[in-house]
């Protein structure tokens, strides 16, 4: 991830280009091409990545009253290929897309959430819960088959799992008597957690993508100096270089 100018957004109702990197949607598949420049130690990543929905959804799911927030699952079940210039980051599998949209910044509005997406037998399962600034809560499980239709799924019980290195407290869902333990690590930060994880629900042993943020954590003076080292800047992008 890199930080640009306007003007090295290249946008319209197809395709989006930032800088050298873009995503194309053709109608079928998305393609994504990855041209970047990787911390801590600046080196170059680059690659396709090309995600092809079984199906996409219309669900959009309110993460607060007002609407300010909106999680939307465009295609919650799908198949991804992926060739990075790296033989080993290369593979094909099951995937997914998804996106978040909101008119307020996150930490105006929420302290901790935690979101899972699982494949299933039958097609994916998503959780949701997010405790607001205002102290009310949100617990949302959707059920989604192959053919994108999306249910309401009965929740099962919280259940904690093992912190990771930065100590961000984690949770998900998982059967009574299950304990959920991560299967590989994704991403860990200082107020945020990114693992692959197992659990299990509906007596389904399931592994998939978690997050958890911790925005308590965000808002923290201490924490902010820390982003700006973390994601490098590209000043002067010219446009005709898109």
């Amino acid at each position: 991830m890199t930080d640009r100018g306007r003007d090295a957004l290249d946008l319209s109702e197809s395709h989006m280009k930032i800088g050298p990197s873009a995503l194309h949607w053709d109608g079928t598949a998305l393609t994504i091409t990855i041209d970047e420049r990787t911390t801590p130690h600046g080196g170059r990543l680059t690659g396709k990545v090309i995600l092809t929905p079984r199906a996409v959804t219309d669900v959009e799911l309110p993460l607060c009253a007002d609407g300010a927030h909106v999680w939307r699952p465009f295609a919650p079940v799908a198949d991804i290929n992926v060739r990075l210039d790296k033989a080993e980051w290369s593979w094909s599998g099951h995937g997914y897309f998804d996106a978040n949209f909101g008119t307020r910044a996150l930490e105006q509005d929420f302290d901790y959430w935690t979101w899972g997406r699982f494949p299933t037998k039958s097609g994916a399962c998503c959780f949701y819960d997010a405790t607001r600034c205002d102290g009310s809560t949100l617990s949302a499980a959707i059920a989604f088959d192959a053919d994108g239709q999306a249910q309401s799924l009965k929740s099962p019980p919280r259940a904690g799992f093992k912190k990771a290195f930065w100590g961000v407290r984690r949770e998900t869902r998982a059967d009574d008597g299950f304990a959920p333990h991560e299967v590989m690590p994704m991403l860990d930060a200082p107020f945020y957690n990114r693992a692959m994880i197992k659990t299990k629900i509906d007596g389904e042993v399931v592994t998939g993508v978690h997050e958890s943020l911790d925005l308590q954590r965000f808002r923290k003076p201490w924490l902010m100096p820390l982003l700006a080292v973390r994601v490098p800047r590209r000043k002067n992008w010219p446009k005709q270089w898109l």
